[in-house]
């Protein structure tokens, strides 16, 4: 029986929206972690004050991508530099389409003069290793993909973990016997914790210090154990699946962005190439924004905030339409904070709404009508604080902006997009995006 493509699920349903379409969807969660260990709020306070410990190992697809044209695809279908990118460094890599929008962002690493690791949500894997094998790019490809999806529930390959917040740096020595060899901004360092070898990747989430330790499969039990042992003096607690997903709220990346291929002509191949039960045909759309045009929810490298990684010193694909779009007026990410009373209001849960978490496109309005798009919502303690990302037209995005965000799921197909359905309304107030004052200005001054 031949598998069903993501072209074949678009002609089943009758578009790529009516294929999408899933009001109330419940919200992506990573996979095998539990949902909790201290409670999401005590372990968002680990990050913020304390010390925490995430576990990434499961809900990630990896892709090496080793040759001779290793380099030259990546960059023939990226907006990245690639002059600049030193062997141990990593990048968010940014492939679009040739109208410029993105396909979906992933974490590049380099490992090699030939080698890189793709790691992420896999619709940028599989852009790239379809062009190549397309192009006839002197390239091949290993995937390990995440722990959902892995055939036999088989390990995985690498292990990922995270130390995270103001006392990550003293686990860290704990955990090592002393500090680690001093790594810029999303570079990493070779280490090994007790003879058993990994790679410490500098960064962070919510704008708080941390590494990303990554490592062979076989030493995972051991090396979290280790940072256990390490952390208990200092009231390390790990993070479960629900806290899990609610920095990015704060940090200013949007997680889910609507791959720009349904619609083109050029890409029915591609359409035809890749699985309807994979990330581009499952994950779904919904919320009070709906249009029959998927073409609508796409989006512009520019208006999720990566301006700044578009190098124009070499050609790829979506190159000039970049080049447009860099003087057009394009919506802005911005944070949402929603009105506590209005939150317990529609939400509900009394003076506790609990966790919400959703990545429904809710409509936006400002005075005289709609203004933009939510991308997605999320719980931050205090009880009943949620942030919200939103791209919004510029005319809105000034700090303080009063909007409205439209609460409620838009059935879909056979009711007119803009029939009033009597949605509840929260009150918002717009503030800049990252939400998180050291996300915004310190975060990545050591580069």
């Amino acid at each position: 029986m031949t598998t069903p493509s993501l072209q074949n699920g678009i002609e089943q349903a009758g578009s790529a929206i009516r294929l999408l379409w899933q009001p109330n969807a419940q919200p992506w969660l990573p996979e095998v972690v539990d949902r909790e260990y201290a409670g999401w709020r005590q372990e968002q306070t680990a990050w913020h004050q304390g010390v925490a410990l995430l576990n990434l190992s499961h809900h990630m697809y990896d892709m090496w991508i080793e040759g001779p044209d290793a380099t030259r695809v990546l960059a023939d279908h990226g907006v990245n530099n690639f002059e600049k990118f030193a062997i141990g460094q990593a990048k968010q890599y940014v492939p679009v389409t040739r109208h410029g929008h993105i396909v979906t962002d992933g974490i590049l690493a380099r490992e090699g003069e030939n080698k890189y690791l793709l790691s992420g949500i896999p619709a940028a894997q599989h852009w790239v290793q379809y062009h190549a094998e397309k192009g006839g790019y002197d390239v091949g490809f290993a995937t390990d993909p995440s722990s959902a999806f892995r055939p036999g529930g088989s390990d995985p390959k690498l292990f990922r973990y995270q130390i995270q917040g103001p006392l990550a740096t003293e686990l860290v020595e704990r955990a090592f016997g002393g500090p680690l060899p001093e790594t810029k901004f999303f570079h990493s360092s070779a280490v090994t914790l007790d003879g058993r070898p990994l790679r410490a990747l500098r960064h962070g989430m919510a704008g708080q210090a941390g590494f990303e330790f990554i490592g062979p499969w076989e030493h995972a039990a051991y090396v979290h154990e280790a940072f256990l042992k390490a952390g208990e003096p200092l009231g390390l607690v790990q993070v479960g699946a629900l806290a899990y997903a609610t920095p990015s709220v704060e940090s200013g990346w949007i997680p889910s962005p609507v791959p720009g291929i349904y619609t083109d002509p050029d890409l029915l191949e591609y359409r035809r190439y890749l699985p309807l039960f994979g990330i581009e045909g499952k994950r779904p759309l919904n919320g009070s924004y709906y249009s029959e045009d998927i073409e609508d929810y796409y989006v512009s490298p520019y208006e999720l905030g990566y301006g700044k990684m578009i190098s124009f010193n070499h050609d790829f694909v979506g190159r000039d339409a970049l080049l447009k779009a860099k003087d057009e007026p394009l919506r802005t990410k911005v944070t949402l904070v929603l009105d506590p009373d209005d939150v317990r209001s529609v939400i509900g849960g009394g003076e506790d709404p609990g966790f919400v978490l959703t990545y429904a496109r809710h409509r936006v309005e400002g005075a005289a009508g709609p203004v933009g798009v939510t991308m997605q919502s999320a719980s931050i303690d205090p009880v009943g604080t949620v942030l919200t990302q939103a791209l919004l037209d510029p005319e809105h995005t000034a700090t303080g902006t009063e909007v409205t965000v439209v609460w409620g799921e838009h059935p879909g197909s056979g009711t007119d997009p803009e029939a009033d359905l009597g949605f509840p309304r929260i009150r918002a107030t717009v503030q800049p995006s990252p939400f998180n004052e050291h996300a915004r200005t310190l975060y990545r001054h050591n580069r």
